[in-house]
């Protein structure tokens, strides 16, 4: 006996040491801003532009393909993140989209990326300069490349009118005005409107086919069913077509001819486990280049023999990971290709296809890659729910942990209907895991990729058998050892931090705590809320959580609205919001906050004034993740790295809320 003690004490011991030698890596590692990101090879390969930090916000700047880096100089000086840039087709200009402060609202702006300027950077134009308007992109033109095609919601904010929009002088001219609950409009290859896409009431869609002035209906789908055009085949007569309409169950590709309405599959998983995945199409030759499945990881299968090789090729040169093409030229003879993995600090090559030439040009994150043998493996499993679905997901145990008997973050992700987790590197996952956590992600039902019966097996069952999936999940990694009964929390954004709040108030005894992250705690609030723009897909929300026009759906918005189960709350609860998320506005958070404060219950709040739907802005995304790592240190014991820049200390004291002094009055009906 005394030596299987001491021999115990000796296994712990080394556990232990080992444990240690794993370094606290600084969370600036994981949400601070990349060194360079977001690299795009210019139409001509003459230059690369990329998105780079200036005055603690991401960037634009470019360079010369031969210049370094280090000579690249910026073309914005943007206050607030953009939303995205992309280069028109001749190069002359760089598009890029950006919103205030989180509000969505978007517009839509043009840089010269080579022209001279007196001032430290060039000028940029905002081509929709409307307030209170999300500008949408419907077409980017290659036969005029100073020309786009873009929905605006000016006349009408339930509803975009589409408009023709000159790059040069900024130039709008209404194309086509709304006024049948169009929800989007499809260009072939000659650039044409052939395609109009409209939906009803009821949530019902149509695919109309345009004549000249006439409007055809060609396809139409229920509420339950999805179908969306990819692109067009080569002679320009046929779309591909997407659809899990009538009996399919995984959603398929077929080519449509929009004059007979005949469809032809083309394809479906071979597998015949998952949708539908993706189209690539050769915008040279018109070819598909591949299809592609994501199930556990993504597979992709190659129908053009020169892409296939250079992609084995460039698989042969990095063993084990991942490799994309994220970026080339207009003759598809350059790339910018990433290279990445769930336990992989990415990097960025350049690749001639020519003449094999394969040059680093960047890694975003070098400090990172420098400590990545400390990153840990995302490992897919699954588990059966309360009614026996199967349930995918991913589990990240700590690097140098046995696995067992490990504090576990159950962490929940948005929409949900249509988004699913994926395999790879994630900056959250790797955050929980180095401080000690076991992380679970569950594709739990209604999440995409799984087929139509699994996606609508989650409709009305919000706070039901959507949160057992999540439920089942942490009771089998109890089962299993792999989690401490004891030390369990939940957190999640949007959807993820609805089900947060589901879980603290309808499994009270599971979690030890939870982190809300802009979730609704008001099903009926957040439906009186939704954006205008939103309204095509009200009846769509409707049929997940239930219509408040019925005596049914209140009833079962009642019971899955978590503010109504305050009281059976008794963990401690953190709950993060943007003061201009348009999606689940701040009431969503102040009037749980108001509901647990009177109540005598645990909770904390932070409230960023300059944020929308989630944390953007580095200085904010600290210190949301600071003040995170501290609440569940102090509850489930992980480590918690207590130093933070002055900066972000001062921001956190700005966005933390005396909860003393939250007031909310419920809107007047």
């Amino acid at each position: 006996m005394k030596k299987l003690f001491s021999l115990m004490i000796l296994i712990l011991g080394l556990q232990s040491a080992h444990a240690q030698e794993i370094p606290l890596l600084d969370r600036e590692l994981f949400f601070g801003n990349p060194k360079i990101s977001g690299g795009q090879i210019s139409p001509d390969g003459k230059y690369i532009s990329f998105m780079k930090e200036y005055n603690g916000i991401m960037n634009i700047w470019v360079k010369s393909f031969k210049e370094p880096f280090d000579k690249a100089r910026p073309l914005t000086d943007s206050k607030s993140p953009l939303n995205g840039y992309f280069w028109t087709k001749d190069g002359k200009y760089i598009l890029y989209t950006k919103d205030k402060d989180g509000d969505e609202n978007a517009n839509v702006f043009a840089v010269n990326p080579i022209a001279g300027s007196t001032n430290a950077f060039p000028e940029s134009r905002n081509l929709t300069p409307l307030k209170d308007v999300a500008v949408q992109i419907f077409m980017v033109s290659r036969k005029n490349p100073d020309l786009l095609m873009v929905g605006i919601n000016d006349r009408d904010k339930a509803w975009h009118d589409l408009y023709s929009l000159q790059i040069s002088n900024g130039k709008l001219t209404k194309i086509y005005e709304n006024k049948e609950r169009i929800t989007g409009y499809d260009f072939d290859w000659d650039e044409n409107l052939r395609i109009l896409n409209k939906t009803d009431e009821k949530g019902n869609s149509q695919i109309l086919y345009k004549e000249g002035e006439k409007l055809t209906p060609i396809y139409e789908t229920s509420v339950t069913e999805g179908a969306g055009i990819l692109d067009w085949n080569e002679d320009n007569t046929k779309f591909y077509l997407e659809t899990n309409k009538g009996e399919l169950n995984l959603s398929t590709l077929f080519l449509m001819d929009p004059k007979t309405k005949k469809l032809t599959k083309i394809e479906s998983d071979p597998k015949g486990k998952v949708d539908f995945g993706g189209l690539s199409i050769d915008r040279n030759t018109r070819k598909i280049i591949s299809t592609s499945y994501t199930s556990d990881k993504t597979d992709t299968y190659w129908k053009d023999k020169t892409w296939e090789a250079n992609y084995k090729y460039l698989q042969s040169k990095f063993p084990g990971r991942e490799v994309n093409f994220s970026s080339s030229t207009k003759d598809y003879s350059k790339f910018l290709i990433a290279v990445w993995g769930d336990k992989y600090a990415s990097e960025v090559y350049f690749f001639d296809t020519k003449t094999k030439e394969l040059v680093l040009q960047y890694t975003p994150n070098p400090e990172l890659k420098k400590v990545e043998q400390h990153l840990a493996a995302m490992r897919p499993i699954s588990y059966k729910s309360s009614d026996g679905l199967e349930i995918p997901g991913y589990l990240t145990v700590p690097v140098g942990s046995n696995g067992k008997n490990l504090p576990l973050i159950v962490l929940v992700h948005g929409g949900p209907k249509g988004i699913r987790e994926n395999w790879g590197y994630d900056p959250e996952v790797q955050f929980l895991a180095n401080r000690g956590y076991a992380v679970l992600q569950a594709n739990f039902r209604a999440s995409g990729g799984y087929g139509k019966q699994f996606l609508n097996a989650g409709d009305l069952q919000w706070g039901k058998l959507m949160q057992d999936d999540i439920t089942w999940g942490v009771k089998d990694l109890i089962e299993k050892g792999v989690a401490d009964k004891s030390r369990i929390v939940i957190m999640g954004g949007s959807y993820g931090g609805y089900a947060t709040l589901a879980g603290l108030a309808f499994t009270p005894d599971l979690y030890a705590a939870g982190v809300d992250i802009v979730g609704p705690s008001n099903i009926f609030t957040l439906l009186e809320s939704i954006p205008p723009y939103w309204e095509s897909g009200r009846a769509f929300l409707y049929g997940m959580v239930g219509d408040p026009k019925t005596e049914a759906g209140k009833q079962r918005i009642k019971e899955a609205s978590p503010l109504f189960s305050v009281d059976k709350i008794n963990k401690p609860l953190l709950i993060i919001q943007g003061a201009n998320d348009p999606r689940v506005k701040q009431a969503e958070a102040d009037q749980i906050v108001v509901a647990l404060r009177e109540k005598g219950k645990k909770v904390s709040y932070l409230l960023a004034d300059d944020e929308g739907h989630g944390f953007y802005k580095p200085v904010n995304r600290m210190a949301m993740y600071a003040e995170t790592e501290k609440f569940l240190s102090e509850i489930i014991g992980g480590r918690y790295q207590k130093e933070m820049p002055e900066a972000v200390s001062k921001r956190l004291k700005e966005i933390t809320r005396d909860i003393n002094t939250v007031s909310h009055k419920p809107a007047e009906k």
